[in-house]
């Protein structure tokens, strides 16, 4: 088995609200990552679903609005089911062009929607997924929290493939607790586009000894529909978010991009004996650790708001 495999990294918005526009958008990107030899295609956040940068949601401290509910309800019916007609469809993608595919999106289970990431493997197997822990800020408003049941690492034809998504990233214990798992390609899908974002990646593959596969969006104000109330305003060139996307090998060093201010498909190898090479002198759960003094405990399991008896 080769140790030395292409990955993909998707930088691109959706079309915001039309979840059948934006499949067919996937499509284009798998087959384009196919075509260049990949094994492994990675989306940024909330790519099924949108992310919705500059709205409110009609909140304020104490009230909603009737129109930020109206926006909730489109925001609802664009989601996606985790066992839906979309994940099938992804299954049946992947199978066809024997590739590993990480999607971010957003995820509808009830009345509440998570920030999620979806593993597929390249036969078309649907592996599980990973719920964001800790929504940030105004997300908290829109999206539920995961739980430690989702701390997914999955096995897949280029190796452990796991996902952290945008500022759980900076979440030491969660990196951790994904370093303990052996994850080997670390996903971060995300939207935060600032100079920072690139260092923090390049500390991640460092401190972890992993490969690190960065998919953040590049959107703009036209990529929302007309009625979309932003702050950022109504010209339509306006950038919402500008992208920043990489893929960084286990010593830190940049093997793609950071691509800025349009979309784009990067490409790059990934040799998996880097690993071992790394680990050599900094295995952070290993021989690097000292558990006589620091000790992490994981709860993995699913927390349920409402548990039925037999």
């Amino acid at each position: 088995m080769t140790n030395t495999h292409t990955v993909a990294v998707v930088q691109a918005a959706p079309k915001a609200f039309d979840t059948s526009a934006t499949m067919a958008m996937v499509h284009d990107y798998l087959q384009q990552a196919a075509q260049a030899g990949a094994r492994l295609v990675v989306f940024p956040e909330a790519f099924l679903g949108a992310y919705p940068k500059g709205l409110d949601f009609g909140a304020r401290v104490g009230s909603r609005s009737e129109a930020g509910r109206d926006e909730f309800a489109r925001y609802h019916a664009a989601a996606i089911d985790e066992h839906g007609d979309e994940v099938r469809q992804l299954c049946e993608w992947a199978q066809s062009y024997q590739l590993s595919i990480v999607m971010g999106c957003v995820e509808r289970d009830g009345g509440t929607l998570y920030c999620t990431v979806l593993f597929i493997d390249e036969q078309g197997r649907y592996l599980g997924k990973h719920r964001k822990l800790m929504p940030t800020a105004m997300e908290r408003l829109i999206w539920g929290f995961g739980d430690g049941s989702t701390l997914t690492v999955v096995d897949t034809a280029v190796g452990k493939t796991g996902a952290v998504i945008c500022w759980e990233n900076y979440m030491p214990l969660l990196r951790t607790a994904m370093y303990a798992q052996g994850v080997q390609i670390y996903c971060a899908p995300t939207v935060d586009d600032r100079e920072s974002w690139l260092p923090s990646m390049r500390h991640i593959a460092v401190e972890g000894r992993c490969f690190v596969l960065s998919a953040c969006q590049f959107a703009k104000r036209s990529d929302y529909p007309a009625d979309y109330d932003c702050i950022q305003g109504q010209d339509p060139d306006t950038v919402l978010i500008r992208g920043g996307s990489c893929i960084v090998n286990p010593f830190g060093d940049v093997l793609a991009g950071p691509l800025y201010n349009e979309s784009g498909l990067l490409l790059a190898e990934v040799e998996l004996n880097q690993i071992p090479r790394g680990q050599y002198d900094l295995d952070t759960v290993g021989h690097y650790a000292r558990p006589d003094v620091f000790e992490l405990q994981v709860n993995c399991q699913p927390q349920q708001a409402v548990k039925m008896g037999e």
